[in-house]
């Protein structure tokens, strides 16, 4: 098999976990992600910004995990983590991520997704299957409260109670891919960014564009 059938495949066996069809528009896989805060009481925007993530390595693994069977791993993309990042870290500049992240820092919360929606090149959600696909999280007054300065997208063997985590340790260091995901939750996109200060009288949007 040439390897842009495999990739072309991997995508397919992605969007059937979602219950779409994958469309070959092009070779590429990104991932944007935009935030947006709010007054809670006001509905008011205090706060936002729009960002280019990164795809990290194990979400490959994943990917050929879907491939090779759609009833195993137990979830594709599930819910997004949030966090503070690690001890030391210059909150306003913290170090960029790399492929080798295997998950967060300082994990403050988790939570699945609102909603996950189709999305078409104009940005506009749509009813028929495309090849980009917006996974939106909101977190109320009382959630993912206070510096937040890192996040992900968390899939594979993710326990469905989300006060459970099991992620692969350490967060980065030298990539072992002979490391069984099966006994462990998947990190697919990760995120740092200056940080956001979330008090308790603000909902945070964020919305994780994925485009393949």
């Amino acid at each position: 098999m040439r390897i842009r059938d495999a990739v072309r495949n991997a995508k397919s066996a992605f969007f059937a976990t979602l219950g779409g069809r994958y469309e070959d528009k092009g070779p590429g896989l990104r991932g944007d992600v935009f935030l947006k805060m709010r007054n809670a009481r006001t509905g008011a925007l205090e706060y936002e910004w729009e960002k280019r993530n990164l795809v990290v390595l194990d979400a490959s693994i994943l990917i050929a995990r879907l491939v090779k069977d759609n009833q195993e791993p137990p979830q594709g993309a599930f819910a997004l983590a949030i966090g503070s990042g690690d001890v030391g870290w210059d909150p306003m500049a913290p170090p960029a991520a790399t492929n080798t992240q295997r998950a967060l820092y300082g994990e403050i919360t988790r939570k699945t997704f609102a909603s996950t929606s189709f999305i078409d090149s104009g940005g506009s959600p749509v009813a028929y299957p495309t090849n980009i696909v917006d996974f939106q999280t909101i977190y109320t007054e009382s959630e993912a409260v206070g510096p937040l300065v890192e996040m992900g997208i968390l899939g594979g063997n993710i326990d469905s109670n989300l006060a459970v985590q099991n992620p692969v340790s350490p967060p980065n260091g030298p990539y072992d891919d002979t490391v069984d995901l099966t006994s462990f939750e998947t990190l697919i996109n990760y995120l740092s960014f200056p940080v956001v200060n979330k008090p308790a009288t603000s909902t945070l949007e964020i919305i994780w564009r994925l485009s393949f």
